[in-house]
């Protein structure tokens, strides 16, 4: 089975702004605001309005970063799963953050890497890196 999704990593004088959920598996972690791309709707809208349900902002794409590519394991499926990722900064906050989201929470790019465990997480770090947006 294959998905594709969407969305964003928001960076704010030298902070990147991360979410707190549920995983599939129970486990709390920190990530990045994403999700599944609507019928009818371009990766870049579906990133936007991801980041606005996920985190109450709405932002500006600066520009791609590309995508991240992982597995996992729903029920009895097995899932591979695309994410098409832009850097993006805030505009303005419209509301809070919706259900699916424990908590937001804008954290230097210096120490990031604590918070964060997904391996694609972790990869889109490094492309912050090589792009000069620290």
């Amino acid at each position: 089975m294959k998905e594709f999704s969407a969305g964003g990593v928001v960076m704010k004088d030298k902070k990147l702004l991360l979410i707190r959920v549920k995983n599939l598996s129970g486990r709390i972690v920190w990530t990045f605001p994403k999700g599944h791309i609507e019928k009818g709707e371009s990766v870049k809208t579906t990133a936007l309005r991801e980041v606005r349900e996920e985190t109450g902002f709405i932002c500006r794409i600066v520009k791609p970063l590309g995508d991240t590519r992982y597995s996992f394991k729903r029920g009895n499926k097995f899932v591979n799963k695309k994410v098409v990722w832009f850097l993006m900064v805030p505009l303005k906050k419209i509301a809070e953050h919706d259900f699916e989201v424990l908590k937001t929470m804008w954290v230097g790019a210096d120490i990031v890497k604590k918070y964060l465990k997904y391996p694609s997480d972790l990869k889109l770090i490094s492309k912050l890196g090589e792009t000069g947006q620290r």
